[in-house]
């Protein structure tokens, strides 16, 4: 067989490979511009976010990267299209440490003197009528520290969002929804992470066909609700996390608290989940609040 080097050649055996029924192949994920949607499509715009940052406290950690990747949506999430991409990297004024710079790749020498054009940054959301992360928990609560900006959008979380383990996925790790769709990507740079996120959104799901997209714009219609389990048993603070609870610090008058949002449809399932299984009695101490779309995943919210 002679040496295969153009693409069409290594696709005819990945094709032979796949065919054999002993192999299963994953192409190197690349976004590609899809054909306009129909003329009179309502159309939005949004924005993929993503951050590496120099550990995982936004009250005290920094930002040493951002990026942000525009894209183009019809209003019932069934088209998506990329849009424009921005990526900067900050120096955040203290050495990176070696377990951040094996994660991320980012070095102190990548860094230093750089910054984020604050500027730039509100151009490119200006227009955006959603902000999208894969663990928007995590990313608003920093990108809200940098630029008031982002504190005036509303959020949602491509990780919580969709019920990727009914679709069969084994994890909702941006690594693994890409390998079920038979797609890989390098590293955890934070551009690499938005694109990956972009393209699982764009596909059908498994098993409803329904593009994740779609089932992640109806999630973020929905009301939801913001749960504190004030003064819940530490013993079983294990079990909380393992259901998506964080720990956030007293404010003031308001003490610390396991915390979590939920949608209209499932704030009965976790309170009857907080009432049986954490503090085992009737009347627990469960504070419930009605979220607007601007505080979904926010700092402000708690």
């Amino acid at each position: 067989m002679p040496e295969a080097t153009s693409s069409p050649d290594l696709e005819t055996l990945a094709a032979l490979l796949e065919s054999s029924g002993e192999y299963r192949i994953l192409r190197r994920l690349r976004l590609a511009n899809p054909s306009l949607p129909p003329a009179g499509t309502p159309m939005r715009r949004g924005v993929l976010v993503d951050v590496e940052t120099t550990g995982l406290d936004p009250a005290t950690d920094e930002i040493i990267e951002l990026a942000m990747l525009a894209f183009n949506y019809s209003t019932d999430g069934s088209f998506v299209a990329p849009a424009g991409s921005f990526d900067q990297l900050r120096d955040p004024g203290r050495p990176i440490s070696p377990d951040v710079t094996r994660l991320t790749g980012i070095t102190d020498e990548m860094v230093v003197g750089r910054s984020i054009d604050c500027c730039a940054v509100d151009e490119f959301i200006e227009d955006a009528v959603l902000v999208i992360a894969h663990n928007a928990a995590f990313d608003r609560r920093f990108c809200e520290r940098l630029l008031p900006s982002f504190a005036t959008k509303p959020w949602a979380c491509s990780l919580r969002e969709v019920d990727w383990a009914t679709e069969g996925f084994e994890s909702a790790r941006l690594s693994a929804l890409a390998a079920g769709h038979g797609r890989f990507f390098d590293g955890h740079r934070a551009m690499h992470d938005c694109e990956a996120a972009l393209d699982v959104l764009s596909r059908p799901l498994p098993r409803t066909g329904r593009t994740a997209f779609s089932v992640l714009l109806d999630s973020a219609r929905r009301p939801r609700w913001r749960l504190r389990a004030v003064g819940a048993p530490f013993a079983l603070r294990e079990r909380l996390k393992l259901r998506g609870y964080r720990w956030e610090a007293g404010k003031g008058m308001a003490p610390g608290a396991w915390c979590t949002e939920t949608d209209q449809d499932s704030i009965e399932a976790e309170c009857e989940f907080l009432r049986i299984d954490i503090y085992r009695q009737p009347a627990p101490p469960i504070e419930a609040r009605l979220l607007t779309a601007y505080e979904r995943y926010s700092e402000r919210s708690d």
